[in-house]
């Protein structure tokens, strides 16, 4: 039997952008994806923006119903800043209402809500005095935070500033997966300071506010880095991809400082950011109380075709590595390698005075799961069983070694939006149906995973 801790977490997540819909209603401003949308709608997958989603604005009542059904007592999400603060200054009635009644109905059924306050959905007139690249931006969203916990602090005891900082700044800044869709390696880094100064002026708030009675967090994806072999080259292409992708946000929201060969690297090549002599203490004095953990797989690499110095960018510090002997997701194309939350939470246990964590994010996104559906109508997700339960078992040794991970959330709780891609994988206990009214049906795991909650583990 794998029995986890007393008062162990089990839960789902989400976020607003892609949960929420009603994104042209009840005063919300619009957000980079909204606006996205808009201009380039040939982008996305069948053509479905975010104007809808999964309609939780509407229905989260019945999600929260069907929360308790399975025996959740935990659900992350995220508060849309476009809604809560359209102009960024006023505070909108509609959206008060709607977050505190969400999270209300939430701790009402037995549920506890962790909150994030951004999970890449920008405000677009944020955006158009240049976004993250701004470094008035982290004054901008100090402020929403500041906002948010005055406004939910009394029932939100736990919250997270950032979901996976990484994806915002490689997909807008080093590819074109987000918007602004640019590549340019200087400005990704400027962005990426200024997120984590946004992060630690959030913390600040946080500590300042009267209802600062909870605990205050990250959402970061750890995903552990392999060498494709003990060779020294690889090993050090390894050890870069680790600073630049991995330790560049750990080390700052754990130890309120950035490695020093990353900042030394960074500034033998002129690609340091701009900054303030002041910000260091910011840093220094806003750590975090616990790490959100997103874990999907892990990161390969192999030294550069190319070696230069000074760099110019990634490529040459590291390449991408497919080791031909992984166990594969063919729906989403990414490798399935449950060790990896074991060797995170080794890593967290060694290198950041074992930390407080859970997993805020695991799952399988799987295509057209209509083929696995049975004749009640039921998906008979067992690949998603098993997905899930190995990673439990790999968190299960983990803790049993001590380390103090708390939780175990799976993306999602209902099948939601996934930016271009939209609804083409399917993540959730529920699945949605965008031709019915939105209606909700459970899915083989959910029934699997109602049981490992009420024993508090499996067989």
């Amino acid at each position: 039997m794998y029995t986890f801790p007393k008062n162990f977490l089990w839960g789902a997540a989400a976020s607003a952008p892609q949960t929420e819909g009603a994104a042209n209603v009840d005063g919300k401003s619009p957000s980079t994806w909204d606006k996205w949308f808009e201009m380039e709608p040939e982008l996305f997958f069948d053509g479905v923006g975010p104007e809808h989603t999964s309609n939780t604005y509407h229905q989260y009542k019945e999600d929260v119903a069907n929360m308790k059904a399975m025996g959740m007592n935990s659900f992350r999400t995220s508060i849309a800043w476009t809604r809560l603060l359209p102009d960024g200054q006023t505070l909108n009635p509609k959206a008060l209402r709607f977050y505190r009644d969400y999270f209300q109905e939430m701790i009402d059924n037995g549920v506890e809500p962790t909150v994030n306050l951004f999970h890449f959905d920008m405000p677009w007139w944020l955006m158009e005095k240049g976004g993250w690249e701004a470094r008035e931006s982290t004054d901008h969203f100090a402020f929403y935070a500041k906002t948010a916990f005055e406004c939910f602090g009394d029932i939100v005891k736990k919250w997270a500033t950032f979901n996976e900082p990484l994806v915002h700044i490689e997909c807008g800044y080093m590819g074109d997966a987000h918007w602004p869709k640019v590549q340019d390696f200087k400005r990704a880094i400027q962005v990426a300071y200024h997120t984590l100064l946004a992060h630690a002026k959030a913390v600040k708030a946080y500590r300042n506010n009267p209802y600062n009675d909870g605990q205050i967090s990250i959402i970061l994806n750890l995903s552990p880095v392999y060498p494709k072999s003990q060779n020294k080259e690889d090993v050090e292409a390894a050890r870069w991809a680790d600073l630049l992708y991995i330790r560049s946000f750990l080390d700052c929201a754990v130890k309120g400082t950035f490695p020093a060969e990353l900042v030394e690297i960074l500034k033998e090549a002129h690609l340091s950011p701009e900054t303030d002599i002041n910000d260091h203490a910011i840093f220094r004095e806003n750590t975090v109380d616990f790490v959100g953990c997103n874990y999907y797989q892990p990161l390969r690499v192999q030294s550069p075709q190319s070696p230069h110095r000074p760099i110019t960018g990634p490529r040459d510090l590291f390449r991408g590595y497919d080791w031909p002997e992984k166990r594969i997701n063919p729906h989403r194309g990414w490798e399935i390698y449950p060790q990896g939350i074991y060797d995170i939470a080794m890593r967290l246990k060694e290198s950041y005075h074992n930390i407080p964590w859970f997993i805020s994010e695991n799952g399988m996104g799987v295509s057209e799961e209509e083929r696995y559906m049975d004749a009640h109508d039921i998906i008979q997700d067992t690949y998603r069983i098993d997905f899930v339960s190995d990673h439990l078992k790999a968190l299960h040794q983990a803790i049993e070694e001590g380390s103090p991970c708390f939780g175990y959330h799976m993306w999602t709780f209902t099948d939601c939006w996934s930016w271009l891609n939209a609804y083409k994988n399917r993540y959730g206990y529920y699945r949605l149906d965008l031709t019915n009214g939105y209606a909700r049906t459970p899915k083989e795991i959910s029934f699997w995973m109602a049981d490992v909650i009420a024993h508090n583990g499996f067989d």
